[in-house]
């Protein structure tokens, strides 16, 4: 009898242990397709609202460069809403994440009619426990 009380606290403990995992893992996803939509749709306060005050984009020799190059949060924003960047129909394939506690990377696929990315993603849980964007390191295909 007391085998199975123990079988059973340890299933309920498992089963808890996957639905909070499932929960974030959610929330990231959720994130990461809100930030997407948000930049296909060339909506920046929407946007805003997905990245960290700290948020990056790091180009390691984009667009014929032979240099890295980091973009801040502002000048990203600012690109957005000029429509220099965005204003793209993508097909977003989150290929793989990696949580970390509040930390949390992810492998993404986005594919445009203008243009294929794959980025490597890092997110960060706030303070209210949302999942927000502090760099994007993209590579074009």
């Amino acid at each position: 009898m007391k085998n199975k009380i123990t079988m059973s606290l340890f299933a309920l403990i498992i089963t808890l242990n996957c639905s909070a995992q499932s929960a974030e893992e959610a929330a990231i996803e959720a994130t990461i397709m809100g930030f997407a939509q948000a930049g296909d749709n060339n909506d920046a306060d929407q946007l805003d609202t997905y990245l960290d005050d700290n948020y990056r984009v790091v180009m390691n020799r984009l667009f014929g460069s032979t240099e890295v190059a980091v973009m801040p949060k502002s000048v990203y924003l600012e690109k957005i809403r000029n429509k220099e960047f965005g204003g793209d129909d993508r097909k977003v394939v989150i290929e793989s994440i990696t949580q970390n506690g509040a930390t949390a990377s992810a492998k993404v696929s986005l594919v445009g009619n203008k243009m294929t990315f794959v980025s490597l993603l890092t997110l960060i849980k706030d303070e209210e426990g949302k999942w927000k964007l502090i760099s994007d390191v993209p590579v074009i295909n």
